[in-house]
């Protein structure tokens, strides 16, 4: 496992959040606002506040925290051992055949639990 990084966040970092929940708020409130405009005009707005947002963040400790969770995530990855096709095919093969004895079992089972609630219920035709 890589290591942890533990990143308080500043007074500054929570003002940035603060900042950028505000923008985002501005572009959708901006939206219904110019309702006379353009619909153009309008998502160019809300697109404009989110794109603020996200530099904002970006420049947080929270943006350096989600780039080092990206990277981990891409390390992560790459240890990552695939299958070959012959594998996944046996897999594949496998889980259909489990698939097919679960619903022969639960099917038969069904039958069963019925004619049981039948004889004892003294309902049925026969």
């Amino acid at each position: 496992m890589t290591e942890q990084i533990n990143q308080d966040a500043t007074a500054a970092d929570k003002v940035k959040a603060l900042v950028a929940a505000l923008l985002v708020a501005g572009g959708i409130i901006g939206y219904y606002v110019l309702s006379t405009q353009p619909s153009w005009q309008r998502w160019l707005i809300v697109a404009g506040g989110m794109v603020l947002a996200v530099i904002i963040v970006a420049l947080s400790s929270y943006g350096r925290g989600f780039k080092q969770f990206v990277t981990d995530a891409r390390v992560e990855l790459r240890k990552v051992v695939w299958p070959n096709r012959q594998e996944t095919m046996q897999v594949t093969l496998a889980v259909f055949i489990f698939v097919i004895v679960a619903g022969l079992f639960f099917w038969v089972l069904d039958l069963g639990l019925a004619w049981a609630t039948k004889a004892l219920s003294g309902q049925g035709g026969l």
